[in-house]
C-alpha cells in the first residue's frame, strides 16, 4: 500500500494501546505523524520514539502550533481538554480512532470484525494469523500483542484486514460504541454478556448495542455467531445478512465435536452442516478457546480458505500476551499470567487449566480492577467462578473510592463466600501483603494462575523473583 499524498497527522491521546497502534500504522503508510499525552513513559513512549514520532507530555494548544492536517482524538480524552478545544477552535478535520482505521488501514480492502463479550482478542489474533500463514498478507489491529507478530498491529498489502470491535464508547464527541464504525464483509459474534457497567446501565443497553451493530451489516455480508446462547441468537434476529452458527451444539451449521485435552492445547473435530470438515489441533488450552477457534475457522471459510490451508497452519498459533502466558516453572511452581476479569473468562480460564494440567493443584490469584469487576453488580456471580481452583487468593479491588460506597465490590465477602463453599479462600488489602501470604503457601506442583486486566502491581515477575530467591 502506498499513499500518494503524506499528511500530518496529530493523534491527541497517542499512549494508549490502539492509539499507539494507530501511529504505527499511519507511520508505515508515511505519513507524517505528533502526538500528545500526559502520561508519556514507557514502554510506550520507547516504542513511539523507535518509530521516530515525536510526543508532546501533556495537553495545550501549543501542541497544534505547526498545524496538522487531521486530529484524531482518543476516548481517554474528554470535552474539557484544552488541546481538544484548540482543534475544534481552529477548525481541524477530526476524527476516532474507528474513524481512523477505516480511512486509512481498511480503505477499499474487506474487513472481517471480531465483537463479543468475550474472546475478541485471542480470535482476532488467531484470525490475523491464519491469514497470514495461508499467505493473504492481512492488515490488522488487535488489542493485545500477537506473540506471533510481536505487536498488535500490522498493515498488510494483502486483501483482507481484521479488527477487534470494541463495543465501548468512541470519542467525547461520539458516545456510540466503537464496532458501529465498522462495516464489515465477515463479522464474528462471540458471545454478549454484561461489562462495561460504566458505561451501560444493564444488559438491556449491551444488548441493544450488540443489535445495533448485526442490525447495521449489509445484505451481502456474513455475520458468523456462538449458536448455544439464546441471546446471541435474539441479536442476530436483527440481521439482514445470512447467519451463519457455530457451536459445540448438534444445530450450528459449524460444530465441534471429540474434543479432547493434549498436551498444551486440545484436539477436536469440526464438522459443517453434520458433515466432517477437517481434524485440528490447537495449542490453546480450554473448550472456551475451541469455540474461539472454531468461530475463526467457520469465518475464514467463508473467505474462501480451505481446511488444508487452515489445519497446519492453526498449529503455529502463539497466542496473545497475558492470555494464558506462561512464565515457566519457578522452584516447582508453574505461573500462569492472564487477563480474566469477567466472572464467566475466570470460570473459563480455570476450568482450562484444569483440564489442560491435571494433577496440579490449581491456585488462582485474583485482582478485581475494571470499572465494572470494582461494583457489587459482580459480588454473586464471582462467588460461583472459582469452582476449579483449589486455593482463591483476592485483593481488595484498586481505586474502589472511585465507586459509590454502596455499590462497591468486596473481596472479603467474596472469600467468605467461597468459604461457606468449602473453597480455601483468603482476601488481602493490596498487593504487597497479598504476595507476602502467597509466597509461603506454594508448593512444588502447584500452578499459580494470576488474573487481572492490569499490571497487578508487577506481581507476575515479582512473584517469579520471590520464589527463585
Amino acid at each position: 500500500m502506498t499513499v500518494s499524498s503524506p499528511l500530518h497527522i496529530h493523534l491527541l491521546g497517542i499512549c494508549g494501546t490502539g492509539m499507539a497502534a494507530l501511529a504505527g500504522i499511519l507511520k508505515e503508510l508515511g505519513h507524517r505523524v505528533t502526538g500528545s499525552d500526559e502520561h508519556v513513559y514507557p514502554p510506550m513512549s520507547t516504542f513511539l520514539e523507535g518509530l521516530g514520532i515525536p510526543i508532546q507530555n501533556g495537553y495545550t494548544s501549543n501542541n497544534l502550533e505547526n498545524r496538522p492536517d487531521v486530529a484524531v482524538v482518543g476516548n481517554v480524552i474528554r470535552r474539557d481538554n484544552p488541546e481538544a478545544q484548540a482543534v475544534e477552535e481552529l477548525g481541524l478535520p477530526q476524527l476516532s480512532l474507528p474513524e481512523a482505521l477505516n480511512r486509512f488501514l481498511v480503505g477499499d480492502r474487506r474487513s472481517l470484525v471480531v465483537t463479543g463479550t468475550h474472546g475478541k482478542t485471542t480470535t482476532t489474533a488467531l484470525l490475523a494469523w491464519l491469514l497470514y500463514a495461508a499467505g493473504r498478507d492481512p492488515g490488522f489491529m488487535v488489542g493485545g500483542i500477537a506473540r506471533n507478530f510481536h505487536t498488535n498491529y500490522r498493515v498488510g498489502r494483502g486483501p483482507w484486514v481484521v479488527l477487534e470491535g470494541d463495543e465501548y464508547d468512541t470519542a467525547y464527541f461520539d458516545k456510540r460504541p466503537k464496532f458501529l464504525h465498522f462495516h464489515p464483509q465477515i463479522a464474528l459474534l462471540t458471545s454478549v454478556e454484561f461489562d462495561h457497567a460504566d458505561i451501560y446501565a444493564d444488559l438491556d443497553r449491551v444488548t441493544a448495542a450488540f443489535e445495533a451493530f448485526v442490525g447495521q451489516l449489509p445484505p451481502a455480508s456474513r455475520l458468523v455467531a456462538w449458536g448455544e446462547a439464546p441471546l446471541v441468537r435474539r441479536v442476530c434476529r436483527r440481521a439482514a445478512c445470512p447467519v451463519i452458527y457455530y457451536g459445540l451444539n448438534a444445530d450450528s451449521t459449524w460444530q465441534a465435536r471429540n474434543l479432547a485435552a493434549v498436551i498444551g492445547g486440545m484436539r477436536f473435530q469440526v464438522y459443517r452442516e453434520g458433515k466432517p470438515w477437517g481434524e485440528f489441533v490447537m495449542p490453546l488450552m480450554g473448550r472456551h478457546n475451541v469455540l474461539n477457534t472454531l468461530g475463526a475457522l467457520a469465518a475464514l471459510a467463508e473467505a474462501g480458505l480451505t481446511t488444508a490451508e487452515l489445519a497446519p497452519a492453526l498449529l503455529g498459533f502463539q497466542g496473545v500476551k497475558r492470555r494464558l502466558e506462561s512464565w515457566g516453572e519457578h522452584r516447582g511452581v508453574l505461573i500462569l499470567d492472564d487477563f480474566a476479569h469477567h466472572p464467566t473468562a475466570v470460570a473459563a480460564t480455570l476450568a482450562a487449566v484444569r483440564e489442560g494440567c491435571p494433577g496440579r493443584r490449581v491456585v488462582a490469584v485474583f485482582e478485581p480492577r475494571t470499572n465494572t469487576s470494582r461494583r457489587a453488580v459482580f459480588q454473586e456471580p464471582y462467588a460461583h467462578a472459582f469452582n476449579d481452583a483449589d486455593l482463591i487468593l483476592v485483593r481488595e479491588p484498586p481505586d474502589l473510592w472511585k465507586v459509590p460506597e454502596g455499590e462497591r465490590f468486596s473481596s472479603a465477602q467474596l472469600a467468605q463466600d467461597l468459604r461457606r463453599q468449602g473453597k480455601t479462600a483468603l482476601a488481602f488489602p493490596d498487593t504487597d501483603e497479598l504476595l507476602a501470604g502467597l509466597v509461603p503457601l506454594l508448593q512444588p506442583g502447584d500452578l499459580c494462575l494470576i488474573m487481572s486486566n492490569g499490571d497487578f502491581d508487577h506481581l507476575v515477575p515479582r512473584l517469579c523473583r520471590e520464589l527463585d530467591g
